[in-house]
């Protein structure tokens, strides 16, 4: 389903805007610049190339200028960091788009290019914005068709065409193909999304629509996130869209874009995004956002749902285990994400089981029936949810069903229901906005439980067969 980053050629044009690049910036600053440079990729599990060292992005201010018709897409983007070291060039990651200028700090930066990888190498004159714990500004400018990008089990992520426009969906490395950035889910910060498109169409991104302006026959939607989000779960989508806007009883903002097509018929499951929003709160605690909602395309738009943040992606009018379990994702996923990709298993376990616990509250179907028919599902047990054999595994079905049968293992174990709701509501409340791992989730359990669990854990999430009874 994933994959490693291709190296390819470097274009004769962009050989030629380095070079270009290269002698502004050494002529603005007369050398290069002390330091290292950052790492090119994190050396995560599954995709050893993703993301960056040497620097934390704090925010993204994008300004796109969309036509989907033509399929291409313009962009600027300010990336605002802080170096965790001293850099002397650092990288970015960027698929297919052309990159036309880029300056850090407001001075020209050389550029290089191989594959997906760029690499940035400030003007010597900015040298001290580059020291370890300095904050500095990077704008890159760029051009292109974007890629669609077909992953090794055949779904496809990067920009997407629809019937009426596009959508960017980027989980796990599909957001290179419309932003450059440090796309690692490790590296999470705020966004402001500019998105001009032709006037008729509305574009939809993450957080809250700050404007909405029309000139001639263009017209332009801002939207401001800012709260920390993973790129993989920043959005765009373009097409004909009914939108409604209003506000939970929590003063949640809460709006909603569904194609005109499937409008009626989405209706029923939107009107219970506030219900899932206040039983959510009930059980994982306050919502860490301050906006919900849902997009909903046609059917066939895209092969999957995604929980993007705020407001989750659905190609076609979902149920409401779907809805549940993709606004569940706010909370196990979005606000709390996973460390490295190893780690999914604690977006979709607890998600999943969120699903159960949605049918034991209003369809008095008990969580252990869900953990039954889960067991004896032979899918569930191709391989341990935290050790999946590859990338091309990370949505199979024990990473979901087996993962949700940890977490209902878990709460077996306490035999306690107000000690183990309030364990899951304090695992999202310790780990707000941040990042944690397999690792960070089995020791808090351990720790506030009081329990040594080693069987738990090597029998449900670590075992490679499945056990002689459920």
């Amino acid at each position: 389903m994933r994959r490693t980053p291709v190296r390819r050629t470097v274009p004769a044009a962009a050989l030629t805007l380095a070079l270009a690049v290269l002698g502004s910036a050494c002529t603005a600053g007369g050398g290069g610049v002390s330091g290292t440079p950052g790492a090119a990729g994190l050396r995560d599990p599954y995709f050893p190339r993703l993301g960056n060292g040497g620097y934390d992005v704090t925010h993204y201010g994008l300004k796109l200028d969309a036509d989907p018709v033509a399929h291409r897409l313009r962009g600027t983007a300010e990336i605002t960091a802080r170096a965790t070291q001293d850099l002397s060039a650092f990288h970015l990651d960027l698929a297919g788009l052309d990159v036309e200028s880029a300056t850090v700090e407001g001075r020209p930066a050389a550029v290089n290019r191989a594959g997906k990888e760029l690499t940035l190498r400030p003007a010597a004159a900015v040298e001290d914005r580059l020291r370890k714990g300095r904050t500095f500004r990077t704008v890159v400018r760029y051009s292109g068709s974007p890629l669609t990008i077909t992953d090794a089990d055949g779904s496809e992520e990067g920009w997407l065409r629809t019937a009426d426009g596009s959508v960017a969906l980027g989980e796990p490395a599909g957001s290179p193909a419309w932003f450059p950035g440090n796309h690692h889910p490790s590296d999470k910060a705020s966004y402001d999304i500019e998105v001009t498109v032709p006037k008729g169409l509305t574009a939809v991104s993450n957080g809250e629509l700050t404007s909405r302006r029309t000139a001639g026959d263009r017209t332009t939607f801002s939207w401001h996130t800012p709260e920390p989000m993973a790129s993989y779960l920043a959005t765009v989508a373009i097409g004909k869209f009914d939108t409604k806007e209003s506000v939970t009883a929590d003063g949640v903002a809460v709006f909603t874009a569904v194609d005109p097509k499937v409008a009626e018929e989405s209706a029923p499951v939107l009107g219970r995004i506030a219900e899932v929003m206040e039983w959510g709160a009930e059980n994982f605690g306050p919502y860490p956002f301050s906006s919900t909602g849902a997009v909903i395309d046609r059917r066939d738009d895209a092969g999957y749902a995604l929980e993007t943040q705020n407001r989750p992606y659905f190609p076609g009018p979902p149920d409401t285990g779907l809805l549940v379990h993709e606004l569940a994702h706010q909370w196990f996923g979005n606000s709390v994400t996973p460390r490295t990709w190893q780690d999914m298993w604690l977006n979709e376990g607890f998600a999943t089981y969120a699903e159960w616990i949605w049918l034991e509250d209003y369809e008095d179907i008990p969580a252990q029936d869900s953990f039954d028919e889960a067991f004896e599902d032979d899918d569930n047990w191709a391989f341990p949810p935290a050790e999946p054999p590859s990338a091309a595994d990370l949505s199979e079905p024990p990473v979901y069903g087996r993962g949700a049968m940890v977490i209902h293992e878990i709460r077996l174990a306490l035999d306690d229901d107000e000690a183990f709701f309030g364990l899951i509501a304090g695992w999202a409340k310790a780990h707000r906005h941040g990042n944690a791992s397999t690792e960070d989730f089995t020791a808090y359990v351990e720790e506030e439980s009081g329990q040594d669990l080693t069987e738990l854990w090597d029998t449900w999430l670590y075992g490679e067969s499945r056990p002689p009874e459920g």
